[in-house]
């Protein structure tokens, strides 16, 4: 008996030692470049009706100009796109402008899939760990989609659509004539209003407050459009006979054709500083290269599962997959299902752990 389970150990191990030798793919993470933005209080009520005329709204800087979502790998948009944001005691403020010649959105019901048709989306993951974030989407005619994540789809988390954000606001402001394709318009800007009631709901400790920052990225959709009989339609590829794929214009580039990667979206800064009145430097967190760090592993090991069937406790096998040098990770535990790894630097109070569903957390060390 000895000898069979001997025999079999053999057997295994080969198996084991043959689909590592025979792992492709790698770690293809785009650059650690997120976009940053501090976000001023605002001392006034804002009127919610798309036009952003408000003094604060004047004094508050907009995001450098969108960029497609895979970054530089392809050209930059054809259009126009930017936001800003303000913030008091109860609502950040959301807005931004969208340069569009041809106003056209056909979606009227909420929660329905919004960006068949063009729109605006933004994403907030409050305590940055990738899972418990929310989605809003919103089109020309002010018709809102609301839902909160769980956790990203990669890692089998549902949408929850029922869910509303109890409390927001929006609206749009079009400057020129919707669904009237005999002329040319300007664009349209939108307003929003998020409670912040709402959002701390899934805060994970890090609540808005001066020098808090949270995750957040915002994406357009754009469809190509010809006009037919007098209105507009998506355009059609003549290769497949289907509307060719929309474009994704996002402010912090994700690298992939990808929303939900959490670990990727830019950093907002809430500051006590009223807009105009002075000016606050953003504070980057070097506990966040860390972190990057551990996203690194997680998808080196999501790799290496797809090729083995297992997770590895051995960096030196990840690294066969190209996982980037690693500097910060000090352990790496695994079972049959699972797996987490903990890093930390030196000069840091916390060590950072990240288990096999993308989740990161902090503990004291």
């Amino acid at each position: 008996m000895k000898q069979i389970i001997s025999f079999l150990s053999l057997l295994l191990l080969a198996a084991c030692g043959h689909a590592e030798e025979a792992l492709e793919g790698k770690v293809d993470l785009p650059p650690f470049h997120p976009k940053q933005y501090v976000c001023y209080r605002t001392a006034e009520a804002l009127n919610i009706d798309g036009k952003l005329d408000e003094a604060a709204w004047q004094q508050a800087p907009w995001t450098d100009l969108f960029v497609d979502i895979e970054g530089d790998k392809r050209p930059a948009p054809s259009l126009a796109t930017r936001a800003k944001m303000l913030w008091d005691d109860n609502y950040l403020y959301i807005a931004a402008y969208l340069e569009e010649p041809h106003l056209w959105a056909t979606i009227t019901e909420r929660d329905a899939v919004i960006y068949y048709d063009n729109d605006f989306e933004v994403f907030i993951d409050p305590d940055g760990d990738t899972h418990g974030y929310y989605e809003f989407e919103v089109n020309a005619f002010n018709t809102v989609w609301d839902l909160m994540l769980a956790k990203p789809y990669r890692d089998g988390g549902p949408a929850i659509n029922h869910w509303d954000i109890n409390g927001l606001k929006s609206a749009v402001h079009l400057q020129g004539t919707i669904n009237q394709p005999d002329d040319l318009d300007e664009g349209w800007s939108i307003e929003m209003a998020f409670p912040l009631d709402v959002l701390n709901e899934y805060n994970g400790g890090v609540p808005a407050k001066a020098g808090n920052q949270w995750r957040i990225n915002f994406s357009r959709v754009q469809w190509q459009l010809d006009v037919k009989d007098g209105e507009y339609v998506k355009r059609i590829n003549p290769d497949t006979n289907k509307s060719y794929p929309e474009n994704n214009w996002v402010w912090s580039p994700q690298g992939f054709i990808a929303m939900h990667r959490p670990e990727t979206w830019g950093f907002l800064q809430f500051s006590d500083v009223e807009a105009g009145k002075g000016e606050e430097a953003f504070v980057f967190n070097d506990d966040e290269l860390v972190k990057w760090e551990l996203y690194s592993v997680y998808h080196a090991q999501r790799l290496y599962r797809h090729a083995t069937g297992r997770y590895t406790d051995e960096l030196t096998a990840l690294h066969k997959l190209k996982l980037p040098a690693t500097k910060y990770v000090t352990s790496l535990a695994v079972t049959n299902s699972l797996f987490e790894a903990i890093a930390t630097r030196p000069e840091s109070d916390y060590q950072w752990h990240i288990n096999n569903e993308g989740r990161t957390w902090r503990t004291k060390k």
